[in-house]
């Protein structure tokens, strides 16, 4: 969280399909709405008279965000959950996100009004009342800024791969600018991955797997499982991966003519699975780092405006 000297706070909202993100926070997209209020506490929005529990499960793909309730509902809680971080309740906001690089042209400002179609807002999350002001909301491509903090590293020619759970972004920086021509966005993102792991344990051992064990193989590169469905999930997260190297490469990837940034959920997938030369391929592990940039790009342009 960044604040202006008239003392507004600029949040930072990495609106992915597996995890909504803030600069300090991260929790899964999952929400599930109820009448009343439910049985077990945890995570709990109440909003205009109904109550959404947050975080069980991942949000399915759309085209577009703005399509449902879904993305904003999330926005409110990703923001109660950075004010948290300082025991603030009530503020004055400016939000800063983003949207996949060939969709932000057209979707910006469609997105930025459902972002802040309601200037004022009141809340309870956690038991927690919120009072926001929306005054205003930035809208970036996703990608760069998480490499904004590094932008003087890189020279030469760049290629940066966004590896979200839904989409995987693909973007040149060379000698510290983007190529706004070279930007591109494939339906290539981690839930693919656990999708592809799931039906290959049904085929082969007619068993439904739970998400989470995959997520956590994913992640680490092993889970409390027995070995045969390890190797099962390994192969296939593998098989994915060379897919990804093979897609980047579409695109003109050339290990040996440019260095390769990863950022993103999917950068454990390259990392724990994939094959490449550490000296020329950079994970970015941060998984916050992308709302880290919005809000630093947020800052400077508000500050200097």
């Amino acid at each position: 969280m960044r604040e202006l000297k008239n003392g507004t706070k600029i949040i930072g909202v990495d609106h992915g399909y597996g995890n909504i993100k803030t600069a300090n926070t991260i929790m899964p997209t999952g929400i599930t709405a109820y009448p009343t209020k439910p049985t077990f506490d945890g995570n709990i929005l109440q909003y205009d008279s109904m109550y959404y529990r947050i975080g069980e499960g991942h949000k399915a793909f759309i085209a577009d965000k703005s399509m449902d309730e879904d993305f904003y509902l999330l926005t409110l809680v990703a923001i109660a959950q950075e004010l948290k971080c300082t025991y603030c309740t009530e503020a004055d906001v400016h939000i800063a996100a983003g949207l996949p690089l060939t969709w932000v042209k057209t979707q910006r400002e469609d997105f930025r009004r459902y972002i802040t179609k309601n200037k004022n807002v009141k809340f309870t999350f956690n038991d927690v009342a919120y009072k926001l002001h929306i005054v205003g909301c930035s809208i970036y491509p996703q990608g760069y800024p998480a490499v904004i903090d590094r932008l003087t590293q890189l020279t030469g020619v760049n290629m940066l791969a966004d590896i979200g759970n839904g989409t995987m972004n693909i973007m040149f920086i060379n000698n510290k600018r983007p190529i706004e021509s070279k930007c591109y966005t494939e339906k290539l993102g981690v839930n693919q991955c656990v999708i592809s792991a799931k039906n290959a344990v049904m085929d082969k051992f007619c068993t439904k797997i739970d998400e989470s064990i995959i997520e956590q193989v994913i992640r680490t590169g092993k889970a409390d499982i027995s070995e045969k469905y390890l190797n099962c999930i390994t192969d296939t997260i593998k098989s994915y991966c060379t897919d990804l190297l093979q897609t980047l490469a579409k695109y003109e990837y050339d290990p040996e003519l440019m260095r390769l940034y990863v950022a993103g959920g999917g950068g454990c997938i390259v990392k724990n699975f994939g094959e490449f030369d550490a000296s020329r391929v950079t994970i970015i592990d941060d998984i916050c780092a992308a709302a880290k940039g919005y809000e630093t790009i947020a800052f400077q342009q508000l500050k200097e405006g």
